[in-house]
């Protein structure tokens, strides 16, 4: 099996390289074949280009002589285990477990209906068909993909747009992303335009009124799409944007004739629903048995890596997280948390001597989740929906065909 591999193109390494390898010499070995490497400067460890960047590191290892393998000792990261790569050749080899991976095979599959019949209950497909007819009749809803060509000034917004909706995503959640470190985003908006460009990368966006409101990054080998990262707008939670991007992305997949939908790594209950198979992907350590600082290193970093996933089976790395967020965000205001009950209007109003409001102002930004929830349960449309003040914490949301009062209490 070869893999044309997207995180090994020039594009990717070169710029995986400036942003986090600047001061060091990118080294290619004759043996590995389809990956370069980077030196630590103070021991004779080589790691892959891309490091844990990738989604999937893919390479081959011939079984010629290593000419000057010497001490040396070969990190790659993230390598999937079903690309089932052989490693027979003069050094050892450590292997050390990591995250789980998830895979659809596209292949198996005539068109979306034939994958949800064959993977989901009947009520299950109902639900999921209900999500995106509610979302398209409730909203002004657009999906599109940007594989291949983009202009400048859309490729900045909607990556400005995804910033945004991963910030408030996290800040809902009460903990830290590392897509958000500035170094890793700055990688991420300087690499993605070109790939876009040349078909190793596209932004599925589905826009609601114009705005973006759910946004995919995702990665292409010549048959593999990998997810990499996706965000949605919370306050769209009830209409189940990322069912809708998974469904969009199984039927754009399939009318492509890509042959895997690979989720990628990191453990999820909703890749376990979607995915047909599930893997694990391993960091690989070669090195030379007949160097005892080789063999060292090596031991070293199968147990230091081998602890570092027990932790995470632990999930100490979510908590760590958390105390993270809660320390960088110790002076931030609060979460506002609330809870909101419908009802029907206790007595008439007059829609005119009441003040309407603009919630997408941000003192009423809030009060978007209730509207929404209004909206979903209603089958009303945005467009004509008017929300209203009546007294402190209860308005008035009146459509078309319905008027409720609604109360809104923090918990």
């Amino acid at each position: 099996m070869r893999i044309k591999n997207p995180f090994s193109s020039s594009i990717f390494s070169n710029v995986w390289v400036k942003h986090f390898a600047s001061n060091n010499t990118v080294i290619t070995f004759p043996e590995f074949k389809g990956i370069s490497f980077v030196k630590l400067k103070k021991i004779p460890l080589y790691s892959n280009v891309g490091k844990t960047h990738t989604k999937g590191i893919y390479y081959s290892l011939s079984n010629t002589q290593f000419i000057s393998h010497k001490k040396n000792v070969y990190l790659i990261y993230d390598v999937p285990q079903h690309f089932n790569i052989k490693t027979q050749g003069v050094l050892k080899l450590f292997t050390s477990k990591q995250y789980p991976g998830f895979l659809i095979h596209l292949y198996n599959y005539e068109n979306l209906n034939d994958y949800l019949i064959k993977t989901f209950r009947k009520s299950s497909r109902y639900k999921l068909n209900k999500y995106k007819k509610r979302l398209e009749l409730c909203f002004d809803i657009d999906y599109k993909f940007f594989f291949g060509e983009i202009s400048k000034k859309d490729y900045n917004y909607i990556f400005s747009c995804f910033k945004d909706l991963l910030q408030k995503r996290f800040q809902d959640k009460q903990t830290i992303n590392n897509n958000l470190n500035l170094e890793e985003w700055n990688f991420y908006n300087e690499v993605t335009f070109p790939l876009i460009l040349e078909k190793k990368a596209a932004l599925f966006v589905i826009y609601s009124n114009n705005i973006p409101v759910g946004i995919t990054l995702i990665y292409f080998s010549e048959s593999i799409i990998f997810d990499a990262i996706t965000v949605f707008d919370i306050d769209y939670a009830k209409f189940h944007l990322g069912s809708v991007t998974i469904m969009k992305l199984i039927e754009w997949g399939i009318q492509n004739e890509y042959k895997i939908l690979d989720f990628s790594k990191g453990y999820f209950d909703y890749k376990v629903r979607w995915s047909d198979l599930q893997y694990n992907y391993e960091y690989q350590i070669y090195y030379n048995s007949a160097s005892i600082i080789s063999s060292a290193i090596a031991i070293y970093l199968k147990i230091y890596f081998d602890f570092k996933q027990f932790l995470r089976t632990k999930k100490i790395n979510q908590k760590l997280h958390r105390i993270t967020f809660k320390f960088k965000n110790r002076r931030r205001e609060k979460k506002l948390s609330i809870k909101h009950e419908f009802s029907n209007p206790s007595t008439v109003y007059e829609t005119n001597e009441l003040t309407h409001l603009d919630y997408n102002k941000k003192k009423y930004s809030f009060l978007k989740i209730v509207l929404f929830d209004f909206l979903y349960l209603n089958q009303e449309k945005l467009s004509e929906t008017e929300l209203y003040v009546i007294s402190k914490n209860k308005y008035l949301i009146k459509s078309v065909k319905n008027i409720k009062e609604v109360c809104i209490t923090e918990v």
